[in-house]
């Protein structure tokens, strides 16, 4: 079950979820508003033991850290 990055069309609120199906509806967890787009997810891969980001930019998509090796 892959877990998504939304953003809401109302009050552009970025949150993450857990996607069980293709049918869920998702809402904004912010303003309850079930207009939202999934966007691109930044993802990264693990390759003897270090993990990079795919895009090529340093930090990940759900921390503020500028390198990885500090929080994996």
């Amino acid at each position: 079950m892959p877990i998504y990055e939304y953003i809401c069309s109302q009050c552009d609120e970025e949150f993450e979820t857990l996607v069980f199906g293709g049918d869920d509806k998702v809402a904004c967890p912010h303003c309850d508003r079930d207009d939202v787009r999934r966007i691109m997810s930044a993802c990264s891969f693990k390759s003897s033991n270090s993990f990079t980001p795919s895009s090529g930019s340093s930090g990940c998509a759900t921390c503020s850290s500028t390198n990885c090796s500090s929080c994996h």
